[in-house]
């Protein structure tokens, strides 16, 4: 079958062909349409994401849309290694195997269900999210931040600050359901203050960070609170992503002087159960509803040349 295939981790896929995959007890075969270059395709492609087996050859893509054999269209994941979605026929499991509603079409379902699960797990699933809880976004102006602000709005948020860099994308977010907009493009004391207002002011419940790095440092020191006579607020900071840096420096202080809670969101702290239920929930919220959500289609053909494309506000969906 055809294929892009990783054939080194410093280079992009090629399409070539690659070997037919041969469902084993369990499995089942699906005949792809639609399979979207997520940032998570990316990493696991060049080795540096903790998923990575380190072994090559290998087909990238972690989900997509197909029909099964019997015609059943339907979104899956989890392919047994060394087989992803990016080719013509994938490996599908039956505990990640979800038919689709009617009402969304094949590329906007490979595209957004991974951007957007990564919200609906983590508000539903790791935080608890309760309706008329605040949330801050740290990185809502990328595909899963601006899919994030209106996941949180599609819960029942009472109120929900976006941050960013770019000023045009975060005017658009007010228009997406965003109650308030931080540019992270000011300088530390700037930056700091305006998180501060936002913690003492109305209040923040969770953070859904999807940077890391320095502008996570920052909204966690607007966090800690100076004295001895103060009552903490419980505050859930949910780590989905690390696009601003892979570490940061977190000062003892912080943690001891606030409600501080420190929770990850992802493939293993999240369970495999948590997860196909956030994303059956999300597909009937967009039929009944759909996401302001933008695609890019593309043929696989092209994956060499399309694979270090900036994402520039929408999801780039191959089809074989």
């Amino acid at each position: 079958m055809n294929a892009a295939v990783v054939h080194a981790f410093d280079a992009p896929p090629r399409y070539t062909s690659f070997a037919d995959p041969v469902a084993a007890e369990g499995e089942m075969i699906v005949h792809v349409t639609a399979a979207a270059l997520h940032p998570i395709v990316k990493s696991l492609a060049n080795g540096t994401h903790y998923g990575s087996t380190g072994e090559l050859p290998f087909i990238p893509g972690v989900d997509g849309v197909g029909k099964l054999e019997d015609g059943t269209r339907v979104y899956f994941g989890i392919s047994r290694s060394p087989f992803g979605s990016f080719a013509e026929r994938a490996l599908a499991s039956p505990r990640m195997c979800i038919p689709l509603p009617d009402g969304i079409e094949d590329t906007i379902a490979a595209g957004v269900a991974n951007p957007a699960m990564s919200s609906w797990v983590a508000l539903t699933a790791r935080a608890k999210f309760v309706a008329g809880e605040s949330v801050l976004i740290l990185g809502a102006t990328g595909v899963a931040g601006q899919l994030a602000v209106q996941v949180a709005k599609r819960l029942g948020a009472r109120r929900v600050i976006a941050t960013g860099r770019n000023p045009q994308a975060l005017a658009r977010l007010k228009e997406m359901g965003a109650d308030a907009v931080i540019s992270l493009d000011q300088e530390h004391d700037a930056l700091v203050s305006a998180f501060r207002s936002e913690f003492a002011g109305a209040g923040v419940d969770i953070i859904l960070d999807y940077l890391w790095g320095q502008p996570a440092e920052y909204a966690l020191e607007a966090i800690l609170q100076k004295g001895l006579e103060h009552a903490a607020s419980r505050i859930r900071f949910i780590q989905i992503g690390s696009s601003a840096g892979r570490t940061i420096s977190l000062p003892a202080a912080t943690l001891r002087s606030s409600g501080l809670e420190l929770l990850g969101s992802g493939f293993g702290s999240a369970s495999l159960e948590q997860i196909r239920q956030s994303i059956g929930e999300l597909f009937q919220a967009a039929a009944k509803q759909p996401f302001r959500f933008d695609t890019e289609t593309a043929s696989l053909q092209n994956v060499e040349a399309l694979w270090n494309s900036a994402e520039q506000g929408r999801r780039l969906v191959f089809r074989p």
